[in-house]
């Protein structure tokens, strides 16, 4: 019994990361500005570069947890 639940889950991962890597070229052909909003620092200096994308990480928070709240009304 322990095998079955086990599949199941592996399944129920791959399906997961499908939906997101399909998401994720979806994204990338709308050209929309993550990455690049105000409040994203990047720092170059001499030999190092730090990347900080602080307001898309805000941005995409937001937009996760209202479709996380979204379907969990719909499901009660």
């Amino acid at each position: 019994m322990r095998a079955m639940e086990i599949g199941k889950l592996l399944v129920f991962l791959g399906l997961f990361f499908l939906a997101a890597g399909v998401v994720v070229l979806l994204l990338g052909r709308t050209h929309l500005p993550l990455g690049r909003l105000p409040g994203d620092f990047l720092y170059h200096g001499k030999r190092t570069t730090v990347y900080f994308p602080l307001a898309s990480s805000i941005l995409i928070s937001v937009v996760l947890s209202v479709v996380v709240y979204v379907i969990s009304r719909w499901r009660r």
